[in-house]
């Protein structure tokens, strides 16, 4: 057994398997809690930590073991983010008719956000860390998490508000899949198609994109322009704003 979980398989294995249960339940049981994201995040952390009882070691070192293989799996992360380039490109029009709205729209949305995140860590008391991982969270996994890494500075630390973001980042999306059509009539974000594709993909990501991408074709386009501009607008404000707030 201890030779199995120091391969990649068992890295691979854990992952799918705890998705696949979340899916299950989901399936059954169609409500915010049981949806595989969350399911799956939640029953991974607990089969690690009893491992970790079961063979006396570190949870450090299980973790360790077990990033062997979901790290080949978050590799992937990367080219089905830029899967989301396809229905971008069907709808290019829309970039260049709306560019300046986009960007403005996206780029003031972030600016509030994170003067709000950083207000609310601060009056909960949370850790220059944790204040620091929970800045780039409007950005997809794959571009928040160097960016909470090198703000942080790297080392273990870096690891450290690295793991936050991907916590924030992943709970975003769920919160988004579960309760985006509510979210849609309280802010009536359903008579602007444009406005619900720029939602989804900025607060909901990959899994938010993907469900614009079923509501129609301007919302998933809109959605898919909104993961790629948010991005790169994370990338040159929030270590600026980390800057001027005395978090670097």
């Amino acid at each position: 057994m201890l030779s199995f979980l120091s391969t990649p398989f068992w890295g691979i294995f854990l992952t799918i398997f705890v998705y696949w249960i979340g899916q299950q339940l989901f399936k059954k049981f169609p409500i915010f809690i049981f949806q595989p994201l969350l399911i799956g995040m939640v029953l991974g952390i607990l089969v690690l930590i009893g491992l970790s009882s079961l063979l006396h070691q570190p949870i450090v070192s299980v973790y360790k073991q077990y990033k062997i293989g979901g790290d080949l799996i978050f590799w992937f992360l990367s080219p089905a983010t830029m899967a989301f380039a396809v229905p971008l490109y069907k709808r290019r029009d829309l970039v260049k008719r709306y560019w300046l709205r986009i960007f403005t729209s996206l780029f003031v949305g972030l600016s509030v956000a994170l003067f709000i995140i950083f207000t609310i860590s601060h009056l909960f008391g949370l850790s220059k860390i944790a204040t620091i991982a929970m800045l780039p969270q409007a950005a997809t996994t794959a571009i928040a998490l160097p960016i909470s890494s090198v703000i942080a500075g790297g080392g273990q630390l870096g690891a450290t508000a690295s793991s936050i973001t991907a916590m924030a980042v992943i709970i975003n999306a769920v919160v988004i899949y579960a309760l985006g059509n509510q979210l849609v009539k309280w802010f009536r974000l359903d008579k602007d198609p444009m406005g619900l594709g720029l939602a989804f993909g900025t607060a909901g990501h990959a899994i938010g994109s993907a469900k614009a991408i079923k509501i129609g074709e301007v919302e998933g386009a809109m959605a898919s322009i909104s993961m790629v501009v948010i991005g790169l607008i994370v990338d040159l404000i929030v270590p600026t704003f980390a800057k001027l707030m005395g978090l670097m």
